[in-house]
């Protein structure tokens, strides 16, 4: 579902309520009559623009709406999409812990045959793709069904590369339940066929957190969606996922 048509529909009537409130201030109508106009003008232009900033939540959650599955119900697939979430002394994180034991499941399962861990490794000390791939390991999942992206550096990049580098065609993706609807949202708008898998958390400080971020994160998933930039780190397509699942094959 493409953003561009979203923000156009609602950005004409905020930018006619906007126009509005300028021409009714610039004529300086004498009288009691002035005054209500304006301020009847200014109470909808605000909540045009409260609609207007509301917008790429909604365009995430409609994007996602029927793409939402459990570990038990999602569609098959041959590749599921574990995107990072930090690491603790190297590591992964609880909630990190949590996507990829979702993703150990769903292979142990049947549902997906390769495990795409995308994460940051900017920097040497710091590597989440090798972290999380020996999560997996040590929770049952052969090395040679796991593949590795070192440039996964926010959503939108993940679903890029995974499309365009890894040449994944449809994916299940498997992240929190506060994250989902906008990596299957960004994943749909850069072509990938995707259904999401969110985990579910205790309501705790990071949890709330990561709500709270979710709605500030909306606005750039639709500028990215929109825009279609090219990731931090686009490089050479990748051939693990195709060698991957042609060892199943023989």
């Amino acid at each position: 579902m493409e953003f561009r048509g979203w923000a156009r529909a609602v950005a004409r009537p905020v930018r006619a309520r906007a126009g509005a409130l300028v021409r009714a201030v610039a004529e300086r109508r004498p009288g009691r009559l002035r005054g209500v106009r304006v301020r009847r003008l200014a109470v909808q232009t605000v909540m045009a623009a409260c609609v207007l900033a509301l917008l790429p939540s909604a365009w995430t959650h409609a994007s996602a709406a029927d793409r939402l599955r459990t570990t038990a119900d999602a569609p098959a697939a041959d590749v599921a999409v574990v995107f990072g979430a930090g690491l603790w002394r190297g590591r992964p994180t609880p909630y990190l812990a949590d996507r990829l034991d979702a993703a150990a499941e769903l292979y142990r399962t049947g549902k997906v045959r390769v495990v795409l861990v995308t994460g940051d490794n900017s920097r040497k000390e710091y590597d989440e793709p090798d972290a999380m791939r020996r999560y997996l390991t040590e929770h049952g999942v052969p090395d040679t069904q796991i593949v590795s992206d070192y440039a996964g550096f926010d959503t939108w990049d993940s679903c890029v590369r995974a499309k365009e580098i890894f040449g994944v065609e449809r994916a299940v993706l498997v992240t929190q339940g506060f994250h989902i609807r906008r990596a299957v949202a960004l994943c749909q708008a850069a072509g990938l066929d995707s259904y999401g898998v969110g985990v579910a958390d205790v309501h705790d400080a990071t949890w709330y957190y990561g709500q709270t971020r979710e709605f500030f994160a909306s606005g750039k998933a639709a500028l990215d969606a929109a825009f279609k930039p090219s990731p931090r780190f686009l490089g050479p397509k990748e051939e693990g996922v195709t060698r991957a699942l042609a060892a199943l094959a023989d």
